[in-house]
């Protein structure tokens, strides 16, 4: 599964957010989208996933265009995490998970055995299986956004879509949330598009980087190839070093001195 924008323009009004874009999605990979505040980051995730329209161009989803999809059908095919996202307080974990089924039923259906297998399925997969029983309001910032990114994937997506899926998590679970974005990826093969502010996370994690800036592409490729002293200096006006550690898979990013 793919999915490719060509010239893509989003506007809010008069005013262009993002230009002339040319992105290509995989399944299978991990694919990080960074850029500094402002940019158009979430606006581009957005716009490929049908959450927002856009003024030109197209969006493409293995070759056809994502506009001719139904609901529905859109929703087995790609799965959305926003930033923001509520749940009524006295709703069930379980029954949270279980609107990710709602892309495969009918209205006057229930779930059915193959539907409470996946759901199982999702639950067990993200850790979130002991606490079925308790409300969401009862969880913790790093259960509830594990209990959400189950939700996606009872929707059993190609490809998953998370903005900004650490957002108001202390350093322990944002720790905990790439490490089951990463367990997802390798173990179910969905590919996963994802927004992060953290350069550091997004260099140990990624497959591929796609950078913007000014809502337009600055670079894309490898993360060891994009992230680099240059383009944090040009995107960023962060002055830094990319150095290499023995026994280090991928490089760390080293900032000048504060004071």
């Amino acid at each position: 599964m793919e999915i490719r924008a060509k010239n893509l323009q989003v506007a809010y009004g008069d005013t262009v957010v993002v230009d002339k874009l040319n992105i290509h999605l995989e399944k299978g990979k991990i694919t990080t989208i960074i850029g500094p505040n402002g940019s158009g980051k979430s606006t581009v995730l957005k716009a490929v996933t049908r959450l927002l329209n856009y003024q030109k161009g197209a969006v493409y989803l293995n070759g056809r265009e994502l506009h001719k999809f139904g609901t529905k059908e859109l929703a087995q095919q790609i799965g959305v995490l926003p930033q923001m996202h509520t749940a009524p307080p006295d709703f069930k974990v379980k029954d949270l998970v279980s609107y990710g089924r709602m892309p495969y039923q009918k209205w006057y259906k229930r779930n059915q055995e193959q539907d409470e297998k996946i759901i199982e399925w999702a639950m067990h997969s993200t850790g979130v299986y002991k606490l079925k029983e308790k409300s969401i309001q009862e969880c913790s910032g790093g259960e509830a956004q594990r209990v959400w990114i189950a939700t996606v994937m009872a929707q059993q997506p190609e490809m998953m879509f998370l903005d900004e899926p650490t957002t108001y998590l202390d350093i322990s679970h944002q720790l905990e949330t790439m490490r089951l974005i990463k367990k997802v990826n390798q173990e179910s093969g969905i590919g996963i598009v994802m927004v992060l502010h953290d350069l550091g996370q997004a260099l140990e994690i990624s497959d591929h980087i796609i950078v913007i800036q000014n809502g337009k592409k600055y670079d894309e490729g490898r993360p060891e190839d994009v992230i680099t002293a240059k383009m944090m200096k040009e995107v960023y006006n962060v002055d830094c070093e990319v150095v290499w550690l023995k026994g280090r898979k991928k490089p760390l990013i080293v900032y000048k001195e504060i004071c």
